[in-house]
């Protein structure tokens, strides 16, 4: 089965696969169980986990001064954005210390090690299913004290409400914040658009539209009977296929009850017929074996594909290694409704964090303006704050001025702007749903050797697997 890269999952793709750290950033980046060491914190054990807000305790060695552990992303240009923020936020809190420490490149299972030895990070970074189960097993404090007592309804409100409820549990407790907002669009090469004379993408696009664009813009450019450019592709992955099903109406997972699947409804097996379709059917969108199990956005820059669905997290290294006009516009509408992804990057606090008032100001500082301006700028990530994205448009436009004056930056927002964004749905025991049509997936979309039907099968299965 083909693994899903990180940056399937909303986060930036790591660049050339390096996961090494720079040299320079040594001052305040410490691997966690040496911090651990150095600042005598060891095991908090369970009932550590239960208890809540209290003052901050002294630090090591007597000194009044709390020292968190805070964990995020490992790709090359991350840390040292976050060593020049920590710095800032350091001087505006003198009574707190903060060292940061790299995500471990096996993130998941270390992290449910972490969580049961009590040495997990105070403040963490996390996205996806993996971050509600974190929650769901009870290893996230429950921010909503906080943030009743701390947060004005105006920074709430700069906030997509389809992210933000993403990060409550079903039972209403609250275990993250907004990293930042990542989107889905439709990526164009307008070259190609140009070559064969077709009407570029745009908003008020349809699948309908979709399908006939796709069909236009498939090739044999050689002439040897094997077709070498695609109208499109997507990624087969959980939140990329959930959209689709979205936009026909359906769900996988039922909004009122997360133990129970909608995978076999109609609504469901229709957007994934579709799907197979154009793969299996008319041969118009690209499978992972016709690119020789290239990323989707590889292949799109190589020039195999004409369209690609993909994130705004992909779009500085799109722009800087296109060798083509591009164009970018939000997803076509469904025959129900128009949707996109709101990526589920957020920020949460240990449950057993010894200081959680600290890591409290911490993480009210991650999700500041000038955490989200950073980011962009550093990187061109999307701010989760609406109030950003006329100012990430503008840095855009300044690094890019020729490949993205004419580009629709905007068209990411739009979910967010006009309340049309979904997150990716998540079962009570997700693990097990995601494990299963994983290989139901692969068989369907990437082999092509079994029908949409066999999801009414994994539908009952993923029930069965279920908690009562």
């Amino acid at each position: 089965m083909r693994k899903r890269s990180l940056a399937e999952d909303g986060m930036p793709q790591q660049e050339g696969g390096n996961f090494n750290l720079p040299a320079k950033i040594h001052r305040f980046s410490l691997d966690r169980r040496d911090f651990l060491k150095v600042a005598g914190v060891g095991t908090f054990g369970a009932a550590l986990a239960a208890c809540g807000p209290r003052p901050t305790p002294a630090g090591p060695h007597g000194s009044g001064r709390a020292q968190l552990v805070y964990q995020d992303w490992r790709t090359d240009w991350f840390p040292e954005l976050a060593q020049r923020m920590l710095g800032q936020f350091e001087q505006a809190n003198p009574n707190i210390q903060v060292f940061y420490s790299p995500d471990p490149e096996n993130l998941v299972p270390q992290m449910d090690a972490d969580f049961q030895a009590g040495t997990a990070p105070d403040v963490m970074a996390g996205c996806c299913d993996w971050f509600a189960i974190w929650a769901q097993q009870g290893n996230l404090l429950d921010l909503r004290p906080f943030v009743e007592a701390d947060l004005e309804q105006s920074i709430l409100d700069d906030w997509d409400p389809a992210q933000y409820a993403s990060m409550f549990t079903p039972d209403g407790m609250q275990f993250a914040l907004p990293k930042y907002h990542g989107a889905l669009g439709l990526y164009y090469n307008k070259d190609l658009f140009d070559r064969f004379g077709v009407t570029y993408p745009n908003g008020q696009w349809t699948h309908q539209d979709y399908l006939l664009a796709m069909q236009k813009m498939t090739h044999d450019l050689d002439g040897d009977g094997t077709i070498d450019q695609w109208g499109s592709m997507l990624d087969v992955a959980w939140e990329r296929i959930q959209v689709h099903v979205n936009s026909w109406g359906g769900n996988f997972v039922d909004p009122t009850d997360p133990t129970r699947s909608l995978m076999a409804k109609p609504e469901a097996l229709a957007a994934m017929q579709w799907i197979h379709d154009r793969i299996w059917k008319d041969r118009i969108m690209a499978s992972f074996l016709d690119v020789q199990n290239m990323e989707t956005r590889q292949a799109f820059l190589q020039g195999q594909l004409a369209m690609v669905e993909d994130g705004s997290w992909a779009l500085k290294d799109i722009l800087e290694n296109a060798p083509f006009r591009l164009g970018v516009t939000s997803l076509p509408a469904g025959p129900v409704r128009k949707v996109t992804l709101a990526t589920t990057d957020g920020f949460g606090i240990f449950a057993g964090t010894r200081h959680p008032e600290a890591a409290w100001e911490l993480l009210k500082f991650l999700v500041s303006r000038d955490y989200g301006r950073a980011m962009a700028q550093a990187h061109l990530l999307q701010p989760a704050r609406e109030s950003l994205v006329d100012e990430w448009s503008e840095i855009i436009r300044a690094e890019y001025p020729t490949k993205a004056a004419e580009l629709d930056i905007e068209s990411f927002a739009e979910g967010h702007r006009q309340g049309y964004s979904v997150t990716a749905e998540i079962f009570a025991n997700m693990e097990v749903a995601r494990e299963l049509t994983e290989e139901a997936w692969q068989q369907i979309f990437t082999l092509g050797q079994l029908p949409v039907d066999e999801m009414v099968r994994v539908s009952a299965r993923i029930e069965l697997a279920q908690p009562r």
